[in-house]
């Protein structure tokens, strides 16, 4: 389609022109309805494609967002368990209390 916006009426005339003399005025008709339907299948053609390319891909981004979303739930499942071991262990505590320590050896 990019193609014919850089032809212009003058050589669109020519063309005419040029079919008119090798088929004759009798054949135009006949021409013009199978560039017609020859457009159409085209078109169908084209428009089969995009929708079967639109489909393989849905099926790609579902299985994608099923994944990711695995894995976020895997992520916070561990980030919980995380933080549980954490809150058992009071590890805050005696983080707190080596702090203690060691800021006193450094003292003395």
């Amino acid at each position: 389609m990019t193609q014919l916006a850089f032809i212009g009426g003058s050589e669109i005339i020519i063309i005419v022109l040029a079919i008119l003399l090798l088929f004759g005025a009798d054949k135009m008709p006949e021409m013009v309805k199978g560039l017609s339907k020859g457009m159409k299948e085209f078109r169908k053609v084209t428009n089969d494609i995009k929708r079967e390319f639109e489909d393989s891909t849905k099926d790609i981004r579902e299985e994608m967002e099923d994944v990711t979303a695995e894995v976020k739930k895997q992520a916070e499942e561990a980030s919980t368990s995380a933080r549980s071991y954490i809150d058992d262990a009071d590890i805050t505590k005696d983080l707190k209390d080596i702090g203690k320590d060691i800021g006193q050896d450094l003292k003395g």
